[in-house]
């Protein structure tokens, strides 16, 4: 499958641990020309997080902040406005930073199980524990998420816009293991069919390369393939014996891997992107993979987001890719 990104190349995973929208889009332009990314803010407050920065995008539903964390309501307030805010000055930030990027350009969303499992309904449970609510808010996203698509693509003309949707809550969801609002109870599992069926109608949305990213120790591998992603992001180093097994068939189905090996935080000692590429190589071959085989799609990226890193480590962290994805490729004869 013919893709937009390159051999031997990076990105990050989404969020940094910066306030400052301008100094964020920099620094990703900056430290990951190749393939760069709208760069996540948490740290800007409520409204910049994943849940509700990705509740800012759906279509006919409105969200506003109790204490307990985002809530849908029946009319749009100032949290919601808020929300909607700050993803239009990430915007505007990218848009100026990015002006003449011709590469591919990564935007993140929530995914539709993990972002039912956070948003509580008006009256009620989590939006997870009722059927209807959970199908209306994967269709609210999809058509959401098709608009945020289009309006990055018009921002930045030249770039070619991928989506990851991140599940990091799906393994949990389908293992009864989310809480109930009290925090007294679990949520009943859900069903493997419906969760693969929602998540393809957001997928579906989420243009021609969607990349499913989960950092949890048991990656949903075959359901996100069976639900049209092109590519699983997920942190190596939480991968258990358990998962290879499912992964590798997977892969051998044709989904691409996006291998996160860089540490999301400043370890004690850092690795040398020869180290990492090693690592990445023994994935590979854990697997039952040819390295070499698997390098056309393959992109390196930190274990998670480095919303929780300092400064100066996610900027080298970023750099510290870049080099891995290079000597990788380098490693296994690839063309760069």
């Amino acid at each position: 499958m013919e893709v937009p990104w390159g051999v031997g190349v990076a990105t990050g995973v989404g969020s940094l641990p910066y306030d400052d929208r301008d100094e964020a889009a920099k620094v990703v332009l900056g430290e990951l020309p190749d393939f760069a990314h709208l760069p996540e803010l948490p740290a800007r407050g409520a409204g910049a997080d994943m849940v509700g920065r990705t509740a800012a995008m759906l279509v006919d539903m409105h969200v506003d902040l109790q204490p307990s964390g985002w809530r849908l309501v029946d009319r749009p307030g100032i949290d919601e406005r808020r929300a909607v805010e700050m993803l239009r000055s990430d915007l505007d930030a990218i848009e100026i930073a990015a002006h003449g990027y011709g590469g591919p350009l990564k935007v993140q969303v929530c995914g539709p199980w993990t972002l039912a499992a956070a948003l509580d309904r008006t009256r009620g449970d989590r939006v997870l524990a009722d059927h209807g609510a959970r199908r209306d808010l994967a269709h609210s996203l999809a058509e959401g998420l098709a608009g945020h698509l289009d309006e990055v693509a018009r921002r930045v003309p030249g770039a070619t816009v991928v989506a990851q949707v991140d599940e990091p809550g799906l393994p949990a969801v389908l293992a009864a293991a989310i809480p109930t609002s009290s925090g007294f109870g679990r949520l009943r599992a859900v069903a493997a069919a419906e969760a693969e069926s929602l998540l393809a109608v957001v997928l579906a949305a989420a243009g021609e390369w969607p990349v499913l990213h989960c950092c949890a120790a048991e990656p949903p591998a075959a359901l996100s393939r069976r639900a049209g992603a092109v590519a699983v992001s997920l942190d190596t180093s939480r991968l258990g014996d358990a998962v290879l097994d499912e992964l590798a068939a997977a892969v051998d189905d044709g989904l691409m891997l996006w291998p996160g090996v860089v540490p999301a935080v400043a370890p004690v000692a850092p690795p040398s992107d020869r180290d990492l590429a090693e690592r990445v190589v023994r994935l590979c071959r854990r697997l039952d993979q040819d390295p070499g085989r698997l390098s056309a799609g393959l992109v390196v990226t930190p274990a998670c987001g480095l919303a929780g890193a300092d400064p100066h480590w996610a900027r080298r962290a970023y750099a510290l890719a870049r080099a891995t994805a290079r000597a990788f490729a380098d490693s296994v004869g690839a063309d760069q």
